[in-house]
């Protein structure tokens, strides 16, 4: 009697093609999006010599890829020590040392990542009364976000400061990134380790700023007009601000339209600079646009800051198109370009 042969366990690169194939086209062609070259050429080939895949592979596989991210979860909620008793729990001792030892060389952590997580509010009584050069490395690595939050609430002698050094901060040496996270141990119980970490610069604090609040933005840009022209320029050009959206091509002003609250637009364009206003109205239809030039004359004089605050509103529509690529945005200084 002929024995049973016993399949192969799969490679990784094999056990990744499955997990493409079992996901569908649409999913897999976003996951493609994420790799590099070479990678997507060798799962490509995999996906390619895989012709079969039985239930019980493409279960394992995906329960593998839950696993993981669990397993990544976990870590990210309270460290490594966390995440191994958590997953020892559900899925006992082996099996948990099994994914921890998988995970152990992705487990390297980005500087101040546990700080990503603390209250803004809470981070800005930590750090205020540091150097702005620390301020300015700390907000360097926070997503643009968080990082516009604790800007905008700092003491506006030292915003421009703070902004300043963001823009021309390059490479920082490991030494000086864990003697900050060392005192910051201290109080918010975290200290992570890199070779090098290269965060800051023009780009970064363009970000940062294009999230603030409008009155914090406009504040750091006038005074880095005065005191650096030049950097303030190339800020400029990564950023895109309310007046920007008179450059904007008719076909792309309808789009954003569609997504823009009324209420929220009739307040913007209250504050708006009249060639903006104009290039706005002339993309509404005639019924749009005499129901919000009615609303703003039934608004009647408004605040500054609440007309700021709707255009902000908007631009955040703006962005959000371009991030899911239905609109190309050129930023201030930027020359679209045809092919």
């Amino acid at each position: 009697m002929a024995e049973t042969k016993k399949k192969a366990a799969l490679t990784g690169e094999q056990k990744a093609a499955a997990l493409l194939i079992s996901l569908g086209p649409e999913l897999a062609a976003k996951i493609y999006q994420h790799l590099k070259e070479e990678t997507v050429e060798q799962v490509t080939l995999q996906i390619a010599n895989l012709r079969k895949i039985t239930p019980e592979e493409k279960d394992s596989v995906m329960q593998e890829v839950l696993n993981i991210a669990a397993a990544q979860e976990y870590i990210s909620q309270g460290g490594v020590e966390y995440a191994h008793e958590i997953l020892e729990k559900a899925l006992g001792a082996n099996k948990a040392m099994e994914i921890i030892n998988r995970l152990q060389g992705s487990l390297q952590m980005t500087p101040f990542d546990y700080i990503k997580r603390t209250d803004p509010q809470q981070l800005l009584n930590f750090i205020q009364a540091e150097h702005p050069q620390t301020i300015a490395l700390i907000l360097a690595h926070l997503t643009p976000d968080h990082a516009a939050t604790i800007l905008g609430a700092l003491p506006t002698d030292i915003q421009v400061d703070v902004a300043t050094r963001i823009a021309i901060l390059d490479r920082a040496a490991p030494d000086v990134v864990m003697e900050i996270e060392r005192v910051l141990e201290r109080r918010i119980s975290s200290i992570f380790t890199q070779e090098f970490t290269a965060a800051g610069g023009v780009r970064s604090l363009a970000e940062v700023l294009n999230r603030a609040d409008r009155s914090t933005e406009k504040a750091i840009m006038e005074k880095l007009e005065e005191v650096n022209p030049e950097l303030a320029e190339e800020v400029k050009r990564l950023m895109f601000v309310f007046d920007d959206l008179v450059a904007l091509d008719n076909r792309t002003i309808q789009q954003i339209l569609r997504e823009v609250d009324a209420k929220d637009l009739a307040l913007a364009l209250k504050g708006a600079k009249e060639e903006v206003k104009e290039h706005i109205l002339k993309n509404m239809s005639s019924r749009a646009k005499a129901m919000i030039q009615e609303d703003m004359e039934v608004m009647g004089p408004v605040r500054l800051k609440h007309a700021e605050e709707a255009q902000q509103k908007i631009i955040n529509v703006v962005r959000q198109l371009e991030e899911m690529g239905e609109i190309v945005v050129a930023r201030g200084g930027e020359e679209e370009v045809m092919i």
